[in-house]
């Protein structure tokens, strides 16, 4: 198979010819003027000194100019740093220092945080704006691909650092064309072809979504959403049309919030789910409020190019986020790492073409296993829950609590727009559970009641003994919950049941 991105590129052209492929910012731009922009861009790359093999940082909200500077630095031979644009000028200024960076592309209303990262440092790197002297590289005449091999990288991705410093995930052309036939496989339905995009492209699922675009056999038209806008992403649905598209959680809970039923989503099919997990409550409420649309939920890390396992479309319901996708090993280990039985919960760790060779700079990964940090469960049938991740367990008094399990039931209650979990220090259990919930509009529900709706729906060492109604969730920059700033905001209370 072939796996250099830009000759699947230019066979994706080769295959749909010139058509109306991406709508943004209420214009159309055709397949073949991208693919023409993005040769330029290549070789205007190429002649300010982009080496095959260097890192170019992107930091750019949704826009054409990502779509063309990701092919272009691909065609050159070189390697995309994707940063999301709601990063810090300090987190920026580790990736550009850690990856090395030689270029950054931009737009103008980041520059000024792009010039803040390399403040003070050693080596400044040239910068290209759009609008601006990204205009330069256009300019330049369309030079060939140069060739790189399988395992060649084409993309350097950092981690949300919720853990500590981020660390750059090393995907090579071969992990990152895998992954992206590895999901069209499962996820393409003959037809379905018009999708909108809110999902920052620069996030792992984006960029899943935009390399499995190569794949289809199909033309394909994306409507792109500069960011996600509830109101916004539901008038461009109903405009286009939308029959397909890739959300993570917090969006669907963002648009039960909305009057779903003011916009025609008839042409709605199947909602994508993935890089958080999916509420029941909230996949069974969308579905009930849009009834075209089926609600699938896949699952898929960074460091394994966005995916894993995936539900497929058109097979029955199950609840799980589906079968390891083709060429993907799955496996369930205890804590000392031999195989749980079927059914039991155990660490999820995984082995395939689509998963990175090493953390950038970093030793390779002992015999391909990439363990993920999430807890999970497989039944006999090879189909995967996802229970929670290792760190965000709570130990309370000896028990683990899922904080996902708590979330879920306190999503049930019709007051509840989001919910998120996290465990405050407690000198006599170890950890006390603590809620965090978001009201719907319009709705009202004291903080007692919640906490006695969910001592009567879970095991008594599970249900918070402490819910905070707050105005909002915080969400990372890729819309996961951030526990991490929840954690830093717990105290330990008084005079709080047992």
């Amino acid at each position: 198979m072939e796996t250099n991105l830009a000759r699947l590129a230019e066979a994706a052209l080769d295959r749909s010819g010139d058509y109306p492929s991406l709508h943004y910012g209420g214009e159309w731009f055709s397949s073949v003027d991208l693919h023409e922009r993005a040769t330029r861009v290549a070789s205007g790359l190429r002649s300010a000194g982009v080496a095959p093999g260097d890192r170019v940082v992107v930091i750019m909200a949704n826009c054409p100019e990502v779509v063309v500077t990701y092919h272009a630095l691909w065609r050159a031979g070189a390697v995309i740093t994707p940063v999301v644009f709601l990063v810090t000028a300090p987190e920026l200024r580790h990736i550009i220092t850690d990856s090395g960076a030689v270029a950054v592309v931009t737009t103008a209303e980041l520059a000024p945080k792009v010039a803040a990262a390399q403040d003070g440092l050693d080596r400044q790197v040239p910068v290209f704006v759009v609008g601006e002297n990204f205009a330069e590289l256009e300019a330049s005449a369309p030079s060939p691909i140069i060739d790189r091999a399988d395992d060649d990288l084409a993309a350097l991705l950092y981690t949300g650092g919720t853990t500590g410093r981020s660390k750059g995930v090393a995907l090579s052309h071969a992990n990152l064309s895998h992954a992206g036939a590895a999901s069209r496989s499962i996820s393409h339905v003959p037809g379905l072809v018009r999708g909108i995009t809110a999902l920052p492209l620069s996030h792992s699922f984006g960029l899943l979504v935009t390399v499995g675009g190569l794949h289809t056999p199909e033309p394909t038209v994306s409507i792109l959403q500069r960011w996600f806008e509830p109101t916004e992403w539901l008038c461009l649905a109903a405009e286009h049309r939308a029959q397909t598209t890739a959300v993570v959680p917090s969006m669907l809970a963002i648009l039960l919030g909305q009057p779903l039923e003011d916009y025609d989503l008839s042409a709605l099919q199947f909602v994508f789910s993935g890089a958080a997990p999916l509420s029941a409550a909230v996949a069974a409420e969308f579905a009930r409020r849009v009834p075209s649309a089926t609600v699938l939920e896949g699952y898929g890390c960074t460091e394994t190019g966005g995916i894993i396992s995936s539900s497929p479309p058109l097979a029955p319901r199950r609840g799980t986020v589906g079968r390891p996708v083709p060429g993907v090993t799955v496996r369930i280990v205890g804590p000392d790492e031999r195989d749980v039985a079927a059914g039991a919960d155990g660490e999820i760790v995984v082995r395939g073409p689509n998963v990175m060779p090493h953390y950038w700079g970093g030793e390779p990964l002992a015999g391909g296993w990439f363990a993920t940090g999430d807890v999970g469960r497989m039944d006999e049938d090879g189909y995967l829950t996802i229970v929670d991740r290792i760190k965000d367990v709570i130990l309370r008094g000896g028990f683990n609590v899922y904080p996902r399990d708590v979330e879920d039931v306190l999503m049930t209650h019709p007051a509840v727009a989001m919910a998120a979990v996290v465990g405050r220090p407690d000198v006599r259990l170890g950890e006390e559970v603590v809620a965090f919930v978001s009201l719907a509009d319009g709705a009202s529900v004291a903080p007692d009641d919640l906490v006695a709706y969910a001592r009567d729906r879970l095991g008594a060492h599970k249900y918070p003994r402490e819910v905070r109604i707050v105005d909002g969730i915080p969400l990372t920059s890729v819309g996961k919950l951030d526990r991490k700033r929840l954690r830093a905001t717990v105290s330990v209370p008084t005079n709080l049941p047992v």
